[in-house]
């Protein structure tokens, strides 16, 4: 599974690199409720100027009380397109491996569970694009924020022809 997960992401890059439809972005992120620190990795797809689908990946390496990973797909929609920056809603489902489920105080925790988020989220409209996010998991009735950055691929914004920190012609 993992493999074919790294497959599609693979193909896609090479398809979406050159175009200003396609990013990569990492972000830290802090758990409020098991007060845990993680990291997290993306790929960006923007079919059009209010719908994004995002793959990531992210990784609790065990700084607080959770010890896990999550593969999944978030799909964002923009309900404010600014001159600066876009606001949206997010859902995102994953797979989640927890690592230390044994050490839980849950009843009937599990080594494999799903994951179902719901979120709101800023970002610039900018080449190098900072990004804010807050995150609610129904299942685990957890809150999380993410602070990331994402980088827009093929995105030539400046007057001088070179990538920047101008606003991003493809998504004004």
């Amino acid at each position: 599974m993992k493999g074919v997960v790294v497959l599609i992401l693979i193909l896609f890059t090479s398809y979406f690199l050159n175009a200003q439809n396609f990013g990569l972005g990492a972000s830290a992120m802090y758990n409020f409720q098991t007060e845990s620190f993680g990291v997290g990795a993306r790929a960006n797809f923007f079919p059009n100027s209010t719908i994004s689908f995002v793959p990531q990946f992210t990784y609790y390496p065990g700084w607080g009380e959770i010890n896990e990973y999550m593969i999944g797909m978030a799909i964002e929609y923009k309900i404010i397109r600014g001159n600066r920056f876009n606001y949206y809603l997010l859902v995102h489902g994953a797979y989640n491996s927890w690592l230390n489920y044994d050490v839980s105080a849950l009843k009937d925790a599990q080594p494999t569970n799903w994951n179902l988020e719901g979120g709101v989220g800023v970002a610039t409209n900018t080449c190098l694009r900072p990004f804010l996010e807050y995150r609610y998991n129904i299942k685990f009735m957890e809150t999380h924020l993410r602070l990331g950055l994402l980088y827009i691929f093929g995105c030539n914004n400046s007057k001088s022809g070179r990538s920047g920190g101008g606003i991003c012609p493809a998504y004004q």
